[in-house]
């Protein structure tokens, strides 16, 4: 296949270039400043969506989004917002103007489209929550179904992505470095995580696989709280973990970002699961020892 991936130069994108070649598929890298690159077999610019070229493509990735960490301003949230829902909605549009547009979209998507679903299990088909992030996951799937007409939609709902190489781990290894690691609230809430060489693995098999529609719970099939996920990280970094964060101190920074932090999604991939996907790393532990024991 011809798999082209918007966002393709970010920590996550990288993953699934490589998974995808690794899989015998051609990647087109989509780049707003486009220049060769050995670990894509083609460039092409889309700074300017009207003018990038989509031909011949076979599959369409979509990773493009503004980080949702940081301080949530007006300003910030409108950039979450719009770099999410209206751009996926401009590229539906772009994409159906294509005269043979790619055959299948898989959009990133959030786990917070469930906000805050305390203990209950949740799958696929499990009702959408409230808050700003959940809102947004929900109108960002809803604007990559528009390219429904002429290509199988998929969005997998992503949560926490742990690598050695980049994404939160960075923050978490600094952060309990300093002996200042500890839960965030009660803890109790249920914190979905997820390898990163098992979402690439995610996002090609939806590209590959047509069984695969809809959204996608992209997560571990071995969920844990907050509390058994930050004893984990100690563990594997020979660090305590001493200082939990009240819940009331998490609310007062601003824009409600204290969701991100707060929220829990007991979540289970079971259209994955259906789909028959394997896990090459199911067990958290085994990745603490990846991604954080070398750090002491």
């Amino acid at each position: 296949m011809n798999i082209g991936i918007t966002g393709a130069t970010g920590f996550i994108g990288r993953h699934v270039a490589a998974a995808a070649r690794a899989r015998g598929h051609r990647v087109v890298a989509f780049s707003r400043k486009p220049r060769p690159a050995p670990a894509f077999d083609e460039v092409r610019g889309w700074a300017d969506l009207k003018r990038a070229d989509f031909s011949g493509l076979d599959a369409l990735v979509h990773l493009a989004g503004d980080p949702v960490f940081g301080l949530w301003t007006a300003s910030k949230k409108d950039a979450i917002r719009r770099s999410r829902v209206n751009l996926t909605c401009d590229l539906a549009g772009r994409l159906r103007e294509e005269p043979s547009p790619p055959r299948v979209l898989v959009s990133v998507s959030g786990m917070a489209y469930y906000g805050d679903a305390g203990d209950t299990e949740l799958t696929e088909s499990s009702p959408a929550g409230a808050g700003f992030l959940a809102e947004v996951s929900r109108a960002w799937e809803d604007a990559a179904a528009e390219a429904g007409d002429f290509a199988r939609v998929v969005s997998l709902r992503t949560p926490m992505v742990l690598a050695p190489d980049g994404g939160p781990a960075d923050q978490l290894r600094r952060v309990f470095k300093l002996g200042l690691g500890g839960r965030l609230g009660s803890g109790r809430q249920w914190t979905p995580w997820i390898h990163v060489q098992d979402l690439a693995r995610l996002f090609i098999s939806a590209c590959e696989n047509d069984r695969i529609q809809g959204p996608v719970n992209a997560s571990a099939p071995v969920p844990v709280t907050n509390r058994e996920f930050t004893a984990i990280i100690a563990h594997a970094m020979h660090r305590p973990a001493w200082f939990p964060v009240p819940a009331f101190a998490l609310k007062l920074l601003p824009g409600g970002i204290s969701e991100i932090f707060l929220q829990s999604q007991r979540a289970r991939p079971l259209k994955a699961q259906e789909a028959g996907f394997t896990w090459l790393h199911p067990d958290l532990r085994m990745v603490a020892q990846e991604v954080f024991a070398g750090e002491k």
